[in-house]
């Protein structure tokens, strides 16, 4: 087998053997660090969820105004809207689902 012939296949098999798992196992350590909210995220998401409250709010007065003015006014998916949706933190979410077990159990 010729020199380098020799070297580019051990070059070859080693970065198949070492260099291909070494990239994945990177990413995935880095998508597992990245994966949680930020404080920052999460600020802007309450917010965010601040703002669509007041919205809404504001909308359900145009309505009721609307409403009062023009008694043929029939407000839009309404009841759809007022379905109160609770936005929790992880940690919360667990301590809500989490329940006492029963001693039959």
């Amino acid at each position: 087998m010729d020199a380098p012939v020799f070297i580019i296949s051990i070059v070859a098999i080693l970065a198949a053997l070492v260099g291909l798992p070494w990239i994945v196992f990177h990413y995935v350590t880095q998508w597992k660090k990245n994966a949680s909210l930020t404080v920052e995220d999460e600020n802007l998401l309450d917010e965010l969820h601040a703002l669509a409250r007041r919205l809404e709010d504001r909308m359900g007065t145009i309505e009721r105004i609307v409403a009062a003015d023009n008694p043929g006014f029939r407000p839009g998916l309404r009841q759809e809207r007022d379905q109160d949706f609770e936005l929790t933190r992880p940690d919360e979410r667990e301590m809500q689902t989490s329940r006492p077990r029963r001693r039959d159990q």
